[in-house]
């Protein structure tokens, strides 16, 4: 199942932001304590992610939530 456009955009920037820190997804998981099986769900715009997990992505990579979200640039 693929989700909209909007969620497109989070999906590119947070596969940017993590390439750009040359990490890998179990890499991002470790760091972040989040599942790489969501991280990976999320990159192919698979699922939503919840609002605390943006938060915890947000502050990982010193961006506004705003920006992950493609709401800003």
């Amino acid at each position: 199942m693929e989700y909209n456009n909007e969620n497109m955009e989070f999906a590119d920037r947070l596969k940017e932001l993590r390439e750009e820190k040359k990490l890998s997804i179990q890499q991002l998981a470790k760091e972040t304590r989040i599942g790489s099986s969501s991280i990976c769900r999320w990159e192919n715009n698979q699922a939503d992610i919840k609002s605390m997990q943006l938060i915890i992505l947000a502050k990982y990579f010193n961006v506004s939530t705003d920006y992950l979200l493609g709401l800003e640039d």
